[in-house]
């Protein structure tokens, strides 16, 4: 039982490292990020009234599942171009992105967010190449 255990493992290991490459930093703080995203997205909807609407649910994961769909796509630009910069640059974005979100839940739940922060966010959006009209 425990050599299923450890093929298993080691077959998602090498998944994961198939799609994704060597394991950033910044990809465990963009998966991070989306946790967070959807946890205050359901707080918001609930402290807004809305309620919880399991299509819109259904909808924001398949969303996340998207962007890291986006991101073995970008891995394997990179890999098929011999550069590493192309996820970079993806995952950066999508941090911008999920940030951005974050603020607007916690707005929408009514929690304080300091002005530093939200610049920080900004310069992180410009950085993507995000246009501050897009979000």
């Amino acid at each position: 039982m425990q050599l299923q255990a450890g093929a298993i493992s080691a077959f998602f290991g090498v998944a994961i490292s198939f799609s994704f490459g060597l394991w950033s930093e910044s990809l465990t703080f963009l998966i991070v990020l989306m946790a967070i995203d959807y946890f205050t997205g359901v707080v918001a909807a609930v402290r807004s009234g809305s309620g919880l609407n399991s299509n819109i649910g259904f909808w924001g994961l398949f969303k996340k599942a998207l962007i890291l769909l986006v991101m073995i796509i970008a891995h394997r630009l990179d890999v098929l171009l011999g550069v590493e910069v192309i996820m970079g640059a993806a995952v950066y974005f999508y941090i911008a992105n999920e940030l951005l979100s974050i603020i607007e839940n916690y707005g929408r739940i009514g929690l304080p967010l300091p002005s530093r922060l939200k610049r920080i966010v900004e310069v992180l959006r410009d950085r993507a190449g995000e246009d501050k009209q897009d979000k």
